[in-house]
């Protein structure tokens, strides 16, 4: 019962982050969209259908929850802040494996927007 209240607060919280995501290009709107699907559709029907039907999800995730395919804009939005996020991290980072595993992570995050995910036009 907790978990489910967990759920939604971080569902609640992803959601607006998102939305503030919208507004600034700084903040990618995609990644905190997919969080609050995911922990609405586990812990409350009534919000998973609400968020699904508003325009924000409409518009930045429909496609991708649907056809698995992004926008290009989308995309290069989200690789270029979490990848410089990643890098960050790497900079900071003292131990040679952890920069390796996140350099390994940045290429896999690469490949997988790339070729797994279709592009699509706006």
């Amino acid at each position: 019962m907790l978990v489910k209240y967990i759920l939604i607060v971080v569902g609640i919280i992803a959601t607006i982050l998102g939305a503030i995501g919208v507004m600034l290009p700084v903040l990618p709107t995609t990644p905190f969209l997919l969080l609050a699907t995911v922990c609405f559709a586990k812990s409350s029907k009534r919000f998973h259908q609400w968020l699904v039907n508003t325009k924000m999800y409409k518009k930045h995730m429909e496609s991708f929850v649907k056809s698995r395919s992004m926008t290009l804009k989308s995309k290069i939005c989200i690789l270029s802040i979490a990848s410089s996020m990643l890098l960050l991290a790497a900079y900071f980072m003292k131990s040679m494996h952890l920069r390796i595993f996140i350099f390994c992570l940045i290429f896999f995050k690469y490949y997988y927007f790339i070729f797994k995910i279709k592009t699509i036009r706006e």
